[in-house]
């Protein structure tokens, strides 16, 4: 296999203190479960549940009785305990914070608790330490507190609140203007983590959270995130089916920071095109064959060449031999409007299987797809 290194920032944790990357020596400082209470559950994910929750604080430590929903460490043990039952209620508590005054009872900060289910230590201490790295960094979610149950252990962390209207809702009503503006506003956050060396590595709609009416984009789940060392063979097994770059479809573990604009680049192409999602694959490998019908064969063979790489074995008998796409095969009377000669063309800068081809966030932010946004969003880039 030839050796693979980032085109930008490859030497970023190299010229850091390992106390910046050696995520396995962290030592984590708990806060306590007792000053969030759950409201209702508002996702799940294969390492975690999501809920919107409120922050209690210490008024929380001597009226807990009077309650009426459930406190982050009630669900952390029923979590633990393999209970799939949602949390009670707490809409008498919510809306008293809301409706009465600040003489009478005080507002209460509205959060996500993300609770972890069972995942090896190392792994939590990861995500911890690099939220903490990019704290304060462009359009990244915010990481308010690290709590764990004092009986199960299980850990929770707490994030500012988004007002996130899902994406299949969203992206239907989005104008030209929308798209470039959410686009150019995620490659801020991935410019901002990569520039601090690490890799998201779950780039996908549902990490995307948007408040659209307060214009504001958040990235959010870095439990797969990772820190970025040159030449380093990573795990190919992250990211979401219908995302994964081709790099990890075909096994190649030199990858680095041009993963995430592989996912943007899909992310982008199923708003511009209407297809949701872009490549739809029905398993790891259905999903190389969706990708190599449109961008060919040809060039999937090209890239494997280049790295002295080859298939792994289950492909054997089952890729076929497709001619490239022309990315106009694609437009059509629902779509045209979108499907704009600079957006083609920047959807081709990404979406590449070469990932030393596909432009850096830094480059595509500078991509005439983003004109119309640039002068107010980053009027120096």
């Amino acid at each position: 296999m030839v050796k693979s290194v980032a085109r930008v920032y490859a030497n970023y944790n190299k010229d850091m203190p390992s106390s910046y990357w050696d995520y396995e020596h962290v030592k984590i400082n708990w806060g306590s479960l007792n000053y969030y209470e759950i409201l209702r559950k508002v996702g799940r994910g294969k390492y975690s549940e999501a809920f919107e929750g409120i922050n209690i604080g210490s008024l929380n430590m001597g009226s807990s009785s009077n309650s009426s929903g459930s406190t982050a460490g009630d669900k952390a043990s029923k979590t633990s305990a393999g209970s799939s039952s949602s949390p009670t209620s707490s809409s008498s508590s919510s809306s008293s914070s809301s409706s009465s005054s600040a003489t009478d009872t005080p507002e209460f900060e509205t959060c996500v608790i993300k609770v972890l289910k069972p995942v090896r230590k190392k792994k939590i201490k990861r995500e911890i330490k690099i939220l903490q790295n990019l704290a304060g960094g462009t359009n990244i979610v915010t990481l308010l507190d690290v709590v764990r149950d004092p009986t199960s252990k299980t850990p929770s962390l707490i994030f500012e609140y988004i007002n996130n209207v899902d994406f299949r809702v969203l992206y239907p009503k989005f104008t030209n203007y929308d798209i470039q503006y959410y686009m150019f506003e995620l490659l801020k956050a991935l410019d901002y983590c990569h520039s601090k060396g690490i890799m998201h590595r779950d780039v996908k709609p549902h990490n995307i959270m948007i408040d659209h009416p307060n214009r504001k984009l958040r990235l959010i789940d870095w439990g797969l995130a990772e820190f970025y060392h040159p030449e380093i063979e990573y795990n190919v097994r992250v990211a979401s089916r219908c995302y994964k770059g081709p790099e990890l479809l075909v096994d190649f573990q030199m990858y680095d920071y041009s993963l995430d604009l592989w996912s943007l680049g899909a992310v982008l192409a199923a708003m511009i095109f209407k297809i949701d999602p872009f490549f739809h694959g029905s398993s790891n490998t259905n999903q190389l064959i969706k990708i190599a019908q449109v961008l060919g064969t040809d060039d999937l063979f090209r890239y494997l060449d280049k790295y002295d790489t080859s298939l792994p074995p289950e492909y054997d008998n089952i890729l076929g031999v497709y001619p490239r796409q022309p990315w106009t095969s694609f437009i059509n009377k629902t779509n045209e409007q979108f499907a704009t000669p600079r957006a083609i063309d920047f959807i081709d800068k990404l979406l590449r299987y070469d990932h030393q081809e596909r432009l850096t966030a830094q480059e595509a932010m500078a991509h005439p797809y983003f004109d119309d946004v640039r002068p107010i969003l980053a009027p120096s880039v």
